[in-house]
């Protein structure tokens, strides 16, 4: 069975989405990474509420580290995962983005992984256009895409230019991300 990655990305109304999304969820050995647009100095009281309120393994993503299972990751700036086995993550301090941690950035990396590994990408709600091509790119490789449809994104920039991008895109509300993540979790 392959290693499983989630890459998930947000902005504006994000942290509330992403503590609905994995609330409760059972990883069965996969690994997440998450890129939510926020100032450096939330991220750290953000990822301990996560952990509380979503009964996981949470950590923050500052420094070059080797990603394991079972374990959900939120960068505190920008990340790249690295096309290395055993599985890492890097900060990526070349390029310079409008918002950090960036999205693109995040699920561009995660591109090269996807011949490698089992990869799913969920683009949530927030304003601008932020993962949008990452999340095409990925699409395009192989990893089960969806981004959040208007129903019950609070901003619906990032994944409304991800569905122009790419109508082929699953759109769905943030209940339907979720059973479509607890499926992507629970295959062989």
């Amino acid at each position: 069975m392959a290693q499983k990655l989630i890459l998930i990305g947000a902005s504006t109304g994000g942290p509330g989405h992403i503590k609905k999304l994995l609330k409760d969820v059972k990883l069965n050995g996969a690994t997440v990474v998450i890129a939510q647009h926020m100032n450096k100095m939330f991220i750290g009281s953000f990822a301990a509420q996560v952990g509380r309120e979503c009964g996981l393994d949470v950590r923050l993503l500052s420094e070059k580290t080797m990603l394991k299972e079972d374990i959900v990751y939120i960068c505190d700036q920008n990340f790249m995962i690295c096309d290395t086995m055993p599985l890492s993550a890097r900060p990526n301090t070349e390029e310079k983005t409008t918002y950090t941690p960036n999205v693109d950035i995040l699920f561009r990396s995660g591109v090269a992984v996807c011949k490698n590994l089992s990869v799913m990408a969920i683009l949530l709600t927030g304003i601008g256009d932020d993962g949008a091509a990452g999340l095409h790119a990925l699409y395009k490789a192989g990893a089960k895409c969806v981004g959040e449809n208007e129903e019950s994104a609070i901003v619906y920039g990032m994944p409304k230019r991800a569905k122009e991008l790419n109508p082929n895109l699953k759109s769905l509300n943030l209940a339907g991300a979720k059973i479509e993540l607890e499926g992507f979790l629970n295959a062989i």
